[in-house]
């Protein structure tokens, strides 16, 4: 049996991913024993998995140390890795926005802050607006920027918004929905294709059955 190796996103989001693919059919008890170990495998699934940190998830696959992983959409627009990106799993879902203080109003008379995590995000947002912009990239606790005058607006994801608003600040506009995505190594997909494509069909019909569920 070809045996594809899946990485997968340490924290909640790898965890609800990885009961997605064992629904799926891909079970591998190893992962859910108490310990520290990060490589897994069950031969007779056909699958190896190993924990990494979601932001490398898209590079462990780009560069073929994984046949397949799976990466929030935010990942992939931001940092663009030449994989290809085959299904929705429907879980971690999100969404990516711009904030700032409720009583802020963008005129467009200056120079836009705009303090984030995601740079290549935002800068296409706004030059889709035609906006000028002075990207502050910073790597966390973004809500502070706007409170103390570093910048204008953030641009960040956003699941409940109890965050922004319990700092003082609510959801200007919204970019893009932010979900998983299941990716795949371009040279695994040629070679390890059937085992790869079954895998990405029964994940997506997973998905929606999991959409119907919820919407019961």
């Amino acid at each position: 049996m070809t045996m594809v190796n899946i990485a997968l996103p340490k924290g909640r989001l790898g965890e609800t991913v990885y009961r997605s693919f064992k629904a799926a059919g891909y079970a591998c008890p190893a992962i859910e024993e108490a310990n520290r170990k990060l490589v897994f495998e069950n031969p007779d699934a056909g699958v190896r998995y190993f924990w990494v940190k979601p932001s490398d998830v898209s590079i462990y696959v780009e560069r073929g140390a994984a046949d397949v992983g799976v990466a929030g959409k935010d990942i992939l627009l931001e940092y663009r890795p030449d994989v290809y990106e085959l299904a929705d799993l429907d879980v971690g879902k999100c969404r990516m926005c711009v904030a700032a203080r409720a009583d802020f109003r963008d005129d467009g008379s200056r120079t836009l802050r705009v303090a984030t995590k995601f740079p290549r995000i935002a800068r296409d947002y706004y030059s889709s607006l035609s906006r000028d912009i002075d990207i502050i990239k910073l790597n966390g606790s973004i809500e502070l920027a706007p409170l103390l005058g570093l910048s204008d607006v953030i641009v960040d994801i956003v699941e409940t918004g109890r965050t922004l608003a319990e700092n003082g600040l609510e959801v200007k506009a919204e970019i893009v929905p932010v979900s998983a995505r299941l990716i795949a190594n371009k040279v695994s997909w040629k070679f390890k294709n059937d085992a790869i494509r079954r895998m990405a069909r029964l994940l997506a019909e997973q998905a929606a059955a999991n959409r119907k569920e919820n919407q019961a």
